[in-house]
């Protein structure tokens, strides 16, 4: 087992509305056509505010927000990485800006808006009123832009990577409002993370950023997917795969996937296929052994112990897995990724 020397700092951050973080960020209002002159002072501070951190050497949350009375901000770090949830506390209209030398991924888990506009510099703006589900990419020294009276509660994701943190994302291209179930449903166990802190979830947390970086990767490197005629819907594709994610260690029957979905399990199993490439069964091994790969590279924990925490019965289970879906054995895998000695 991890014992907790093993593992990397972790420090769960105050609300961003506390004094301890009121120095994050600038009391320049946001989204005003600022003058040439001042808005690079504040892109200068922006990038400051990256090198400086909250706690030293550390990420700290870069997207401002304006009113700051607006939402609810809660957020947790650890090295290479920082994830944030911002909430709605009304339906008053919000501004949100950011333009830094890192990585942002920002996932709305639900959101639907009265009026409003998204933008990414590089790409067209969209006006798109229920955001629910999705997601946009943007590049470290990219702009990011939004507006939006919000219909009720919304509830945003934001996760940034340090480029010189995690060299494994590189992922340059800008993506506005997209959808990815896998992606999607790691934002959500991340969320977990960010509303019920604990110093023992920094593996998890580093692990799961591991994940997501790799995942944005595959997203980069794959051409743009078109909607499959005959497949799930969106929305059942992102039911079942955040299903899948949340149960990633357990059990989970054809019948509870197809409940899911409101289809029969005989139709189902067709059109999970048309819609993810493989059959359900296939795909949440996949998910698993995709999950374990961060572990085995980085992690202390033994391939047995590894195994058993991705829900394999027994070490020899996740050992010919492992092989039949990568080529290697884990350990084979993990003495190839470990870190050289300093």
């Amino acid at each position: 087992m991890l014992s907790e020397s093993s593992l990397p700092d972790f420090e769960p951050l105050a609300p961003l509305d506390r004094p301890a973080l009121r120095s994050v960020r600038p009391s320049m209002p946001i989204l005003r056509s600022p003058r040439p002159e001042a808005k690079h002072e504040w892109v200068a501070r922006s990038v400051r505010r990256f090198s400086e951190g909250h706690v030293p050497g550390r990420l700290c949350p870069q997207v401002e927000i304006s009113p700051a009375s607006a939402v609810t901000r809660r957020a947790v770090t650890c090295d290479g990485m920082a994830a944030e949830i911002v909430e709605t506390t009304g339906n008053s209209k919000a501004e949100y800006w950011m333009k830094a030398p890192v990585h942002l991924l920002a996932v709305c888990d639900h959101g639907v808006r009265r009026a409003g506009e998204t933008s990414v510099e590089g790409l067209p703006r969209s006006d798109l009123r229920d955001l629910t589900g999705k997601m946009s990419f943007i590049p470290a020294g990219h702009e990011y832009r939004e507006w939006h009276e919000p219909q009720g509660l919304t509830r945003t994701v934001f996760v940034y990577f340090d480029p010189a943190k995690l060299p494994e994302l590189d992922v340059p291209t800008p993506r506005l409002l997209f959808e990815d179930a896998v992606l999607l449903a790691l934002a959500l166990n991340l969320r977990k993370v960010v509303e019920t802190p604990m110093p023992t979830d920094a593996s998890y947390l580093q692990a799961l950023g591991l994940v997501l970086s790799r995942e944005l990767q595959r997203l980069n490197q794959a051409p743009l997917q078109v909607a499959v005629r005959g497949g799930l819907a969106a929305w059942q594709q992102r039911v079942v795969a955040a299903y899948i994610e949340e149960h990633l260690t357990e059990q989970i029957t054809l019948a509870e996937l197809a409940q899911l979905a409101r289809l029969s399990p005989f139709h189902f199993s067709r059109v999970f296929k048309q819609s993810f490439g493989m059959p359900p069964h296939r795909y949440h091994v996949m998910r698993r052994i995709e999950q374990a790969k961060p572990l085995l590279a980085k992690s202390a924990m033994s391939v047995t112990e590894i195994g058993l925490a991705m829900g394999f019965s027994e070490t020899s289970a996740f050992t010919a897995t492992f092989r039949k879906l990568t080529g290697v054995t884990p350990t084979a895998y993990s003495r190839s990724h470990a870190e050289a000695p300093e």
